[in-house]
């Protein structure tokens, strides 16, 4: 009874004759994944919108008017305690008194750095657009002057001594602006060129790093926009526009402001393809795909950035390729895709 019962139980195969049975498993094509969205790399979307975005004018008149109603409450306060110290204790209260003027002095010293900074950077601004203006009217005189105020801003660096030299040597033999400017290019930004790609790819290297390997919430956020504000205030140092704070933040929202109005910060649909090779994803988890997106976005935030901060627009040919940058930062970081 009980093999009778097992041989009921077995699967009963009907083979039909001249049938064809269609397939096998292994010839079935795979189902498709609906179910996962490609990677977006929203951290950095995140980032530059923060960043690009405004506050409204009243807005801004609330927090200036409180920050002076709370200066000048501190300030009346620690004036009042000095007088009333030196009064009572007078040894303490000129002591006290001293801290206020040290501290003062710190406050006024930083003030100085910070207007310096935007001169600095008002000075790169001026310089860009006369460039840009000269190219246009293809103006010889205009040009070697712009070459003339890049040769002045770059005079102390050891770095660039001998690119100064050639151009010094060579600039009388040009007799087109074109040719003056790409000459000032070549000897003297091409190596703080490659100085500010360093810092993009590392930044794109760590941000990359973080939203892989981090399962954290906002901790691919936080590495983005820490990033992000390192690269740029890098950048702007390497090309002699050095910001302090308040200037650090102007030039990240200039930056974030653009990419966001370009729709740069958008991820195209060739846009991971172009980077690394079609294969490479399909074998990656979502988050090693998040992490290469947003990598390739602070790649294009490192290059805007350096648009900005340069004293001359890129000529034909010199533009740093994003996919070049992000091919150099991840080499070897999530594996190979050949």
């Amino acid at each position: 009874m009980s093999d009778e019962r097992d041989r009921r139980s077995d699967p009963v195969l009907i083979h039909l004759d001249g049938e064809d049975t269609g397939p096998g498993p292994g010839e079935a094509p795979p189902v498709p994944d609906t179910g996962l969205e490609p990677p977006e790399g929203r951290a950095m979307q995140t980032v530059a919108v923060l960043a690009a975005r405004r506050a409204s004018p009243l807005a801004r008149w609330f927090w200036r008017l409180s920050g002076a109603l709370v200066g000048a409450l501190v300030s009346y306060a620690a004036w009042e305690f000095v007088i009333g110290l030196i009064a009572s204790t007078p040894v303490l209260g000129y002591a006290f008194a001293a801290l206020f003027v040290a501290f003062l002095l710190v406050v006024l010293a930083i003030a100085v750095r910070e207007i310096a900074a935007f001169s600095r950077l008002a000075r790169m601004d001026r310089i860009f657009t006369a460039a840009e203006e000269a190219i246009a009217a293809d103006s010889l005189t205009a040009a070697r002057e712009v070459s003339a105020r890049i040769a002045g801003i770059y005079a102390g660096r050891a770095e660039l001594e001998w690119g100064l030299k050639r151009i010094e040597e060579r600039a009388p033999e040009q007799f087109d602006a074109t040719a003056v400017l790409a000459l000032t290019e070549a000897e003297l930004l091409a190596p703080l060129d490659a100085a500010a790609l360093r810092e993009v790819e590392a930044a794109a290297r760590q941000v990359a790093t973080v939203t892989a390997l981090v399962p954290l919430a906002f901790a691919d956020v936080a590495a983005a926009m820490t990033s992000n504000l390192r690269m740029i205030r890098r950048i702007a140092e390497v090309y002699g526009g050095r910001s302090g704070t308040l200037g650090s933040l102007r030039l990240t929202r200039a930056v974030m402001t653009h990419l966001v109005a370009t729709g740069a910060v958008a991820v195209g649909d060739d846009m991971i393809g172009s980077i690394l090779g079609g294969n490479l994803l399909t074998r990656l988890s979502r988050r090693f795909g998040e992490g290469v997106v947003n990598g390739a976005l602070t790649a294009r935030v490192g290059v805007a950035a350096m648009e900005v901060c340069r004293p001359l627009p890129f000529s034909e040919g010199r533009r740093p390729s994003v996919t070049g940058i992000i091919r150099r930062a991840l080499t070897g970081l999530f594996g190979n895709d050949g």
